[in-house]
């Protein structure tokens, strides 16, 4: 068993093919949204669910994840018990060249 798991837990993770620019900035529309990408482009790695700085109830912070991994901005998997997210930077970069990095940019600048 490797260290980090497979998505087979996770089934709705859309293929590149399927991720829509409308789909995208529908899901980055929201603040939360905004700083769970933030984050997740400023980490040196994966990160858990728990360890996002985010101000919402956790049923609220399960359904903003959701809306980034059906929009195709995410990808989540586990770890033992743990649920991981990694951007899906690849492909957004292929498909929407310098879509996120404008996003991260003025979140940041937002924060700041």
């Amino acid at each position: 068993m490797t260290a980090r798991t497979t998505t087979e837990r996770i089934t709705d993770h859309p293929g590149a093919e399927a991720i829509t620019l409308q789909g995208v900035l529908d899901a980055l529309v929201d603040p939360v949204r905004r700083s769970i990408v933030r984050q997740l482009a400023q980490a040196p790695d994966d990160m858990a669910c728990g360890t996002f700085d985010i101000s919402v109830s956790r049923s609220t912070g399960t359904h903003h994840f959701k809306v980034l991994r059906q929009a195709g901005v995410i990808r989540q998997y586990y770890v033992g018990t743990s649920r991981m997210n990694e951007l899906r930077d690849d492909d957004l970069a292929r498909l929407f060249p310098g879509l996120l990095a404008a996003v991260v940019s003025a979140s940041s600048a937002m924060e700041s």
